[in-house]
């Protein structure tokens, strides 16, 4: 498949990128977001994908979670990824049930929740493997148990399956995306690849973009302007940009010890811009009729459209 990647200019592992303007908001356009955000009251979903591994999906996850909750809001994160390297295993965390234990009534919704930092924890890599295979009961049982689980939350943010066979709920409608890339050649092309794909494969025209580990934001927004200016010429899509993590040791550091940086260094410059980022995020909302019927509806949709392929869906975060 031939991704275009061409047209982004890659010399080298950063580049050299014309300086090119996100698209601007018309007045309607934002006039029409604080309606959205004004009269809202659902579950805001966020499925944070990324085109390969190593660009820092579930360290963005974890820090974007621990910000939103320094904001004050209720999170709940769905992490579809097996130990090890997901988000409890980040944690040093040790699960004993998830959500297919839930489901099949091996115990209840708040043994399979694993707390962090002030937002919770759903497991949910088995489920997902199994999604294809549950019979009308579990389903119905899934609908339920989400539609608990997402009870008072306001932010649900989903740690996106990796792996060349994993079905994930990237592909659910419903949900909005957030892409983790980074300035590197392979993050540049990768990403641009995922973007494509979906957009191509599963009719998603809407990305919202963080670029990670890059040394200011100067350099994130000219890799995010180009990206962006090649995806609505070529792909019709429209990306946004809610903002860039700088390298830092800190959060490295605070990696290492299990914690997300806004905890534990919070006047570092990495936990600055996830708080940043955790604003923006707040900031964007879904279309009105894409977020009615939250975290079940958006199961329910992605089990009916794997249905209809036949096979399980392949994709590759």
């Amino acid at each position: 498949m031939h991704f275009d990647v061409e047209e982004l200019q890659i010399d080298g592992s950063l580049a050299k990128f014309r300086s090119v303007e996100p698209q601007r908001l018309g007045v309607d356009d934002q006039a029409e977001g604080l309606r959205r955000m004004l009269v809202s009251s659902q579950t805001q979903i966020i499925t944070l994908v990324a085109g390969k591994s190593g660009l820092g999906r579930t360290s963005v996850t974890l820090n974007l979670a621990a910000a939103l909750c320094n904001a004050g809001r209720d999170v709940l994160v769905l992490d579809e990824n097996p130990a090890p390297h997901n988000l409890t295993d980040s944690l040093g965390m040790f699960v004993r049930h998830d959500l297919l234990d839930v489901i099949q009534g091996r115990c209840q919704l708040v043994d399979a929740l694993v707390r962090s930092q002030g937002y919770a924890i759903l497991p949910v890599a088995r489920l997902m493997r199994a999604l294809k295979t549950l019979n009308p009961f579990e389903q119905q049982q899934l609908e339920n148990v989400l539609a608990e689980a997402g009870n008072g939350v306001d932010v649900m943010l989903v740690d996106a399956a990796a792996g060349s066979t994993a079905v994930s709920s990237s592909l659910a409608s419903g949900v909005r995306l957030l892409v983790v890339m980074d300035a590197s050649t392979s993050g540049i092309t990768e990403s641009y690849a995922l973007i494509k794909r979906l957009a191509l494969e599963n009719a998603r025209l809407r990305f919202e973009v963080v670029v990670n580990k890059v040394a200011n934001e100067e350099t994130a927004r000219l890799v995010f302007g180009n990206m962006e200016k090649v995806a609505r010429r070529n792909l019709a899509a429209r990306l946004e940009y809610l903002g860039y993590i700088p390298k830092d040791d800190r959060l490295k550091r605070a990696t290492q010890l299990g914690r997300s940086v806004v905890e534990a260094f919070p006047a570092a410059a990495s936990a600055k811009s996830c708080m940043a980022l955790s604003q923006s995020v707040l900031q964007m909302t879904m279309q009105q009729d894409e977020m009615e019927g939250g975290i079940s509806r958006m199961m329910k949709n992605l089990i009916r459209q794997l249905a209809r392929q036949g096979s399980t869906t392949v994709v590759s975060y």
